[in-house]
């Protein structure tokens, strides 16, 4: 006799994560592997840079928290969440393969995708590097030089907020402190902005959902809905579609993964409208 007992339904119609860098040191794995657990969805977007291919050719790193995020990604695909994979520029080695149509096992692996939003609106989803104007072949050098300052910044970071985390104090971002005060910085943001709305303007989309400058975002660029899921290195961020289609910034707190005390979800996450 067959089971009377219905599938749950997911928690959102779609999830979109960018900027993991598994492989490099400075990747929340277990905040993400925490919120993956607790958070389903119809459709996951991986939107780039989820590896950290620029990190594992200087040097290897891969703990078992890593190996963990993997596992989440491949069990959510395995129970029927259509999964798609976006590649970005430091997992830009994959880009060699698509020519064979590549995927893992039921993921698709794609340069870009188009979300048909549940309020009716065509979003192109790009991890966002084709807009950098530093991403040009002759600035490339530029870029790497600043990985190796950011990498910096994060392994500072991580000393910083293992005192704070001692004296009970919450997360806090030193480099997104840095980019919201720095002048430069903020001109790089709005620019890297302006040409992800001017390109869906062109194009015919209604709006974009991208990652790639590690800044969670959503807002309106004359008439444009532009959306940024933010990272998993800082900010710990995921954009979410809602089955009405609400879209909404979830911000994960790092720090309570390791607390001794269980914490409800709901003290856990900070939902940013």
């Amino acid at each position: 006799m067959p089971s009377s007992r219905q599938k749950p339904r997911p928690d959102y119609k779609a999830i979109f994560i960018s900027d993991v860098h598994l492989g490099s040191a400075g990747c929340q794995a277990d905040a993400l592997c925490a919120f993956m657990k607790t958070h389903t969805s119809e459709q996951l977007y991986l939107v780039g840079d989820i590896i950290d291919g620029w990190r594992m050719r200087k040097k290897w790193y891969w703990p078992q928290s890593h190996t963990n995020v993997v596992r989440r990604i491949l069990t959510a695909a395995k129970r029927g969440t259509e999964v798609t994979y976006i590649i970005g520029n430091h997992d830009e080695f994959l880009r060699a393969f698509l020519q064979f149509r590549l995927a893992f096992g039921d993921i698709r692996v794609k340069n870009r995708a188009l979300h048909d939003g549940e309020d009716g609106k065509r979003y192109l989803v790009v991890h966002g590097d084709m807009f950098d104007g530093m991403m040009r072949a002759d600035r490339k050098w530029i870029m790497h030089l600043g990985d190796h300052a950011y990498n910096f910044l994060l392994w500072t970071n991580t000393k910083l907020n293992a005192i704070r985390r001692r004296l009970g104090m919450p997360y806090w971002s030193l480099s997104q402190a840095l980019k919201k005060r720095t002048k430069r910085a903020l001109n790089h943001i709005h620019n890297f902005e302006g040409h992800v709305a001017d390109y869906c303007r062109r194009k015919g989309y209604d709006g974009a959902i991208c990652g790639h400058i590690h800044v969670a975002e959503m807002r309106d660029i004359d008439g444009i809905t532009y959306m940024n899921d933010g990272d998993w290195v800082e900010s710990c961020s995921a954009l979410v579609e809602h089955h009405d289609g609400r879209w909404e910034l979830l911000h994960f707190q790092p720090h309570v993964v390791k607390a001794d005390e269980p914490v409800a979800k709901e003290a856990r996450i900070r939902a940013v409208a």
